[in-house]
Formats: structure tokens, sequence, C-alpha cells
């Protein structure tokens, strides 16, 4: 027993790769190594003899499986050490950069002008609004004082869900504005208030630049002396801060059923080459509808009219971001085409501020 402890102990010492190694486990150990030999003879000694020689077998099988495992990690060091010392690595050098989009992610411009308008608007105190995406009938239409008559509530415009034949309440529907979540919000919070409510708004429209799914962003600020004057301030401020240049606006009388007087709000662009700059030349471009809010809207918010008032305003976040990063077409925010999200994409570092410039 002595000899074989010895013999094994010796040659796992000895063996120089884990070739070798794996031959001594083998010749010991293994199922026809001598170990598992001498184990095999117990059964032809008397239980006295038994009690003795197994332990002692057992104890042998442990130990040279110990040193194995003991050499085995010894050449694995010492490989790598030989691996070390013939290869080496300059750490201070920039790590290369894969493909934007794929290696280290992009995020997408919506995501990007999102983030820009919400830190915009936070900067001049503004909170943001959430709410849910399948809205009542009468969020959606009724507390925003839309007549049942009105083009918005047709099926060719909303996308209203499934009721069972026998059930007579008013469909649900996709919300077609985030103005709903103004309406929840009066609810929740009362007068003052000053919010933004960006989010994705349904109708049912496709073509270059209407998608059945895209993402609004609208305002909402209600005070006991706020005025048309104020609004502009806020929109004007933003398309300066968000443009990077000073831009100038236009306010055209309209109307909308939500806001009393109403106004679109063009801005100030040139056109040339086929191409819109913001903020330069004579021309005017529409991008957004704003007003007054009507007294029938705060009183469905929970809202006295004779004694708070309040402005809101609402715009595309997909159009605004066409304008400023010079995207063509809106059907391709959509389709998920990598080329286009590496070209058009924004790093994930690139993080919105107004100290750093959105």
């Amino acid at each position: 027993m002595q000899d074989l402890r010895e013999k094994y102990l010796t040659r796992v010492n000895e063996a120089g790769d884990e070739a070798t190694l794996e031959e001594v486990r083998l010749a010991a150990i293994g199922k026809k190594g001598e170990v598992a030999l001498e184990m095999r003879k117990l059964g032809q000694m008397t239980p006295e003899e038994r009690q003795v020689e197994g332990p002692r077998l057992n104890a042998l099988k442990d130990e040279i499986t110990s040193a194995i495992a003991a050499k085995k990690a010894a050449l694995e060091d010492a490989a790598l050490e030989e691996r070390l010392s013939q290869e080496w690595l300059d750490v201070t050098l920039p790590a290369r950069r894969g493909p934007r989009g794929v290696a280290d992610g992009s995020i997408h411009p919506v995501s990007q002008v999102w983030e820009e308008c919400t830190a915009i608007f936070a900067d001049m105190g503004f909170a943001v609004a959430e709410g849910p995406q399948v809205e009542t009938d009468w969020y959606n239409f009724d507390a925003l004082n839309i007549p049942d008559h009105h083009p918005a509530r047709g099926e060719m415009d909303t996308f209203y869900m499934h009721r069972a034949d026998d059930d007579d309440r008013p469909p649900h529907v996709l919300r077609t504005h985030t103005s709903p979540v103004q309406i929840r919000s009066m609810q929740a919070q009362g007068a003052p208030l000053r919010i933004i409510c960006p989010g994705r708004v349904y109708r049912a429209d496709y073509d270059q630049t209407h998608t059945p799914m895209f993402h609004q962003i609208e305002g909402l600020a209600i005070d006991k002396d706020i005025s048309m004057a104020n609004l502009k301030w806020v929109l004007e401020e933003f398309f300066s801060a968000y443009f990077g240049r000073s831009v100038k606006t236009r306010f055209r009388a309209s109307h909308f059923p939500f806001t009393e007087p109403s106004a679109e709000v063009d801005i100030q662009c040139s056109f040339e080459g086929g191409t819109v700059k913001v903020g330069e030349g004579d021309g005017w471009l529409e991008v957004l509808g704003s007003g007054m809010v009507h007294p029938k809207v705060l009183k469905a918010g929970g809202i006295d009219p004779d004694q708070w008032q309040g402005f809101a305003f609402g715009m595309g976040i997909d159009r605004i971001a066409m304008l400023k990063y010079g995207i063509p077409d809106l059907r391709a925010f959509f389709e998920s085409d990598l080329r286009w999200l590496r070209h058009y994409g924004f790093s994930a570092l690139k993080v919105p501020t107004l100290r750093a410039g959105v």
C-alpha cells in the first residue's frame, strides 16, 4: 500500500502537463487503475481484513485524488503565467468602438426628443404627468367639450374597442391625444397646476407625415392670473432652447372644442433647397395648437372657472424630431431598420440637459 502511495504521488508531482496528469489518474484511480484493482480484492478478504484494508484504500484514493486536483490547478496557473509573460495589453489605449446601434446601443430619436422636451419644460417648472392609453369615451371626448357630432369621434379617425352585443355602454377608445391626462391631473391635484403630458396616441391615419400610432406632448398651466401672453412666452422659450437659437412664433386664430380662445402656432423658418431651417427667413411653419382652457373643461376637471384659468398646448414629438434632425419620412420611425437607427440614433450616454445643450 505504501509503495502505491509513493509511486503515484511521485508521478503526480513529476507530471509536466495536463495530458500526463490524466494518464496518471487513469493508471491510479481509473476503473482499471491499480487502486481500483486493489479494492476489488476486498471481496476475497475476511470481514476483519476488510475493516482494516477498506479505510486504507479509501484514504489512499482520496489522497491521490486531492494531489491530482492540486497539481492540475498548479499547471493551469503556470500556463496562465506563461501566457501573460508572452502577451501584453496597453490598457491606456481607448477601446475600439463598434458600430453604433449594434454593439453599444442607440437611443431612438423619439426617445431622445422626448427627454429633450422634458428637460426644457422641467426647467420652466412643469412636472410630467402620465395616464392610460386605453381611455373611456368620457375622458377622451366628453370631458374635453368635444360634441357627439364632432368628426374626431367617427370610426374613420378613432380606434374603438370592442363591446359585447348586449353591452350598451360607450366603447373605450385608444386615446387620440394625451388631453385625458390633463383632466385626470386636474381631478387629482386641483389648481394651481403646471404639467406636461408626453405619450403615445392613436389615430386611423397613415401617410408620409401621419402614422396610426405617434407621440404627442401636451402642456397645461392653471393659475389665477394666467394669459395668452404667458403661453406665448413659454412656447418661444421652449422652441429657442430646443432648436438652439432664437425662434419667433406667430399665433393665428383657430378653433378647438377644448380651448377658447384658440390659436394655431407657427414658427419662423426658411425653405431652401427642399430643407426647412428654423429660426431664420421670412417663412412660417405651423407646429402646434393651443389656447386658453375652455371653462367647461375646467369644470370637468373639478376646477372652478370663475376662480382659475389656464392655457394648454399640444404638439407631435415625432414632428419636431423630424424638423430638428432632418428626418424626411415619419414612417421610418417605426420600421425597426438598424441602418436608419445607426444614422439617426443617439449615444446612450448623451443625456439631454440644458447646461450641456439639448
